[in-house]
């Protein structure tokens, strides 16, 4: 089947970073915020980390968003959900910092986005939704690329479920209207993007960013740096 749409993920794949290290940034941060507005800084940590883990396992009706501020809400207080505004803050300040100490930047994305459009596809942005669109906003103008670049970009506001889930891809398919068979996943996260092999998804491995935290063998998959990936692209 004629392939429509190419899905990317984000951190680590168009925006080249060590993973650990952003996580470990983002907290950080986001904690310091947190204390700033008289929040115990060891429970507040505590209940955004709850909150994560609770909304990667999200499969659920209730979106990515309602499970995150359910979770921090039962932890730390109903009266978080009233400090939007904190968090509004942080995302504008302390979180635009981090691109500098902990991400590179790829300048041949935007080639391969622009590559991906001149051959009439798709072109959707399959990150993983644990972040409120601002976040991603942000970081994919951190890549050098645009919101309106993509066809859709996946927040936690607007999905029910997260990578590795199959439940996250078929959510990505459709609103694309897609089948798997027409969509090809990039990704440098073989647990998180290659997963969507397992439901007919077409994938490349991008290696520059490699993450396979169970040490699986990559053999069978596409794989390659940005050449190759380029490449790969213009032989669909």
């Amino acid at each position: 089947m004629k392939i429509k749409a190419i899905l990317f993920d984000l951190d680590g794949t168009l925006l080249p970073m060590d993973q650990d290290a952003f996580t470990r940034e983002y907290l950080t941060g986001l904690v310091r915020t947190a204390a700033a507005q008289g929040y115990e800084p060891d429970k507040i940590k505590d209940a955004i980390l709850a909150g994560t883990v609770a909304t990667l396992k999200n499969k659920g009706k209730k979106s990515n968003e309602e499970v995150f501020w359910d979770t921090l809400a039962s932890l730390v207080g109903e009266g978080i959900r009233s400090r939007t505004d904190m968090f509004d803050e942080f995302y504008r300040t302390e979180f635009q910092k981090i691109k500098e100490r902990v991400c590179g930047f790829e300048p041949r994305m935007k080639e391969v986005i622009e590559l991906v459009r001149s051959k009439g596809l798709v072109a959707a942005l399959a990150t993983n939704p644990v972040f409120p669109s601002v976040a991603t906003e942000s970081r994919i103008r951190w890549a050098g690329l645009s919101p309106s670049d993509f066809e859709l970009f996946t927040t936690y506001e607007n999905y029910h479920s997260c990578k590795p889930s199959y439940e996250y891809y078929y959510e990505v398919l459709t609103k694309l209207s897609l089948t798997p068979e027409e969509c090809v996943m990039v990704g440098n996260d073989v647990g998180d993007d290659m997963a969507a092999a397992d439901i007919g998804i077409d994938t490349f491995l991008l290696t520059d960013c490699l993450i396979n935290r169970d040490g699986k063998d990559i053999s069978c998959y596409k794989q390659g740096g940005v050449d190759e990936l380029i490449e790969h692209i213009k032989s669909l």
